[in-house]
């Protein structure tokens, strides 16, 4: 019996551990950003067949954001944007994933750049779509069904993934515009060093975009911060 007991003990404590060390992760789809900006737009399968490119598979939820435009279409003008704000509970390096479909290499990439309100760590340039900051260029793997990519610099010596110093509180993504034709269907945020891939939303995290997280105070009970205010900085 005692030792009945201490196995409980241990397995009591092993679930302990393993509860403690989840990894925190957002998973979030790109059609449901709060704030989407012309000529980048929200977008089914069917649309892309006017533009002559091959039908990707089935996205999440049934939709995707993209700037339209045909295969081999090259740079675009660098406007229109998405962008996403959510809270995070733990402090930490983060990667970030995102659920993409690039036809070829001249429109496969976006402007990408994370933002915290106070935190020296997360990015500066609140325009690099028109500073044109390499940093936050991220070159998009090809491929004409959607798969999972994680963000990266594409930068003149090379390709180079990218991981961001958070603090908990409210975070801000922002995806711009580069090359038209380049699609976006949902982003995965995890500080599990060990991730490779993303996970796609469940119903449970479209229901928490929806409502916005909730979001009247941060988990640290601070007023939320907000796009302008962050571009004010």
């Amino acid at each position: 019996m005692r030792m009945l007991h201490y196995g409980a003990l241990a397995a009591a404590a092993l679930c302990l551990c393993l509860a403690a060390a989840q990894a925190d992760e957002i998973a979030l789809e790109a059609e449901l950003s709060l704030e989407i900006e012309e000529p980048m737009v929200i977008a089914v399968p069917d649309d892309i067949e006017e533009h002559g490119g091959p039908k990707p598979n089935e996205p999440s939820n049934g939709k995707f954001i993209w700037r339209p435009g045909p295969p081999a279409s090259g740079g675009g003008d660098h406007e229109g944007s998405a962008r996403f704000t959510f809270p995070i509970k733990d402090a930490g390096t983060y990667r970030i994933f995102g659920h993409v479909v690039a036809w070829d290499g001249n429109s496969d990439s976006f402007w990408f750049a994370v933002y915290q309100d106070g935190n020296g760590e997360a990015d500066q340039d609140m325009e690099p779509n028109a500073t044109q900051d390499t940093n936050y260029r991220w070159s998009v793997s090809k491929g004409n069904n959607w798969h999972w990519d994680r963000v990266n610099h594409w930068l003149d010596g090379g390709t180079f993934e990218r991981m961001w110093e958070l603090e908990e509180g409210l975070v801000t993504i922002a995806v711009w515009n580069r090359e038209s034709a380049t699609m976006l269907d949902a982003l995965y945020i995890t500080d599990d060093e060990q991730a490779v891939t993303g996970v796609l939303p469940t119903d449970a995290d479209r229901e928490r975009q929806r409502s916005n997280f909730n979001l009247s105070v941060d988990p640290s009970g601070k007023l939320t911060s907000t796009w302008a205010t962050l571009k004010t900085r």
